[in-house]
């Protein structure tokens, strides 16, 4: 049986739907004559200026001066301390064998690491909504909505991810709910208005015929409270909060990107190459503009064709999706050390990678297992 409601309004049977807010449909909403976008569903594709031309390539370099860069050599005693710093850092590692150990040999390179950054804008509009509380609209009557790219913001910092979402000027429309279709509140679905469910402690035990003792949940009557709807029998529309009306207008979501491509140079040491792209190295070469041209006379061949490929994989990527606002591109210098050591009449290997002496370990010979995770 459905409750009376106090105030006289009519309450929208939706106790067969989910409850949850509903996009609205699109007959609903008129496009925007301004908005330079293909609509597609409720959202947007945008058609968005192109890049700034770049300037004249870069002349060809001089790399004799930066082949002359050299790194610091890693020392025996250079070697030791970063396998105790490393042994430390970990529970299950004892420290006898990193302070015993006998160094037989150590091989060190040094690699090339590329890398391209591109910090990209790319914008999408969407409709949206929110609960309609009788303040001022700014609909289209107040004056045509600016195009999408002509709406002005804070670009942050650049290599700086970010997305951030604006309203569209002069884009709201007001519209009846489309979920309570204007009622501001709907049917409980547990309790289909009741505003009591069945006691799930005595389950209507009373009539049985011989009942049980009287249940303390429900005192007997075999019901209880719906907890859904505090007893109410209906809920306040979830999509207008029972404001009856939404607002909606065009939402503009701008995400700022920053893509990454990396490349390491070969080496013939068996170093997991995710930790060499994340060592850290030390810049040899640095190049920033709003576009970068790729590296062609780089003495390292793979470098330059490293390069290449970067910078055409970006540009086929975000040439039809968003604006390159500025490109980075590095090559740094990141040693690599092969440390073969002998402890207790075997033979051991780890590897010192990065400027700051990180360590993998392939098997070292005092671990312990303490039921934690090794990283």
């Amino acid at each position: 049986m459905d409750r009376d409601l106090s105030d006289g309004d009519s309450v929208m049977d939706l106790s067969f739907e989910a409850e949850r807010p509903l996009a609205p449909p699109a007959e609903l909403l008129e496009r925007l004559p301004s908005c330079d976008c293909l609509l597609q569903g409720d959202r947007c594709q945008i058609f968005f200026p192109p890049s700034e031309a770049p300037g004249r390539p870069q002349e060809q370099r001089c790399w004799s001066s930066f082949l002359e860069h050299r790194v610091p050599v890693v020392t025996e005693e250079v070697a030791r301390e970063a396998l105790l710093s490393f042994v430390d850092s970990k529970c299950c590692y004892g420290s006898a064998a990193a302070g015993d150990l006998v160094i037989l040999e150590l091989k060190q390179q040094v690699l090339r690491r590329y890398r391209l950054e591109t910090f990209s804008e790319s914008r999408i509009s969407e409709w949206t909504f929110q609960p309609f509380t009788n303040h001022s609209v700014d609909g289209p009557q107040r004056g045509t909505s600016p195009r999408l790219w002509d709406i002005k913001v804070q670009v942050p910092p650049m290599f700086q991810e970010d997305t951030r979402k604006f309203q569209v000027p002069h884009s709201s429309l007001v519209k009846e709910c489309h979920r309570c279709h204007g009622h501001g509140r709907y049917k409980c679905s547990s309790c289909h208005g009741a505003g009591t469910v069945r006691c799930p402690s005595c389950s209507r035990a009373k009539r049985r015929a011989r009942p049980a003792r009287r249940c303390q949940m429900c005192s007997g009557s075999g019901r209880q409270r719906c907890s859904t709807c505090s007893g109410r029998g209906n809920k306040t529309c979830a999509t207008c909060k029972g404001e009856k009306k939404l607002l909606h207008f065009l939402q503009l979501v701008i995400v700022w990107k920053n893509s990454l491509f990396e490349f390491v140079s070969e080496h013939q040491l068996d170093c997991p190459g995710d930790l060499l792209a994340k060592a850290r190295g030390e810049t040899l070469f640095k190049d920033e503009n709003t576009m970068v041209y790729p590296i062609v006379d780089f003495p390292l061949r793979e470098i330059s064709l490293a390069s290449q490929r970067g910078i055409a994989e970006h540009s086929a990527a975000l040439a039809s999706r968003a604006r390159v606002l500025q490109q980075r591109q590095t090559i740094e210098l990141v040693p690599l050390t092969e440390v073969r050591y002998w402890y207790q009449g075997k033979t051991y290997v780890y590897y010192i990678y990065g400027t700051d002496h990180k360590v993998y370990v392939v098997d070292y010979p005092e671990r312990y297992c303490c039921g934690c995770t090794i990283i």
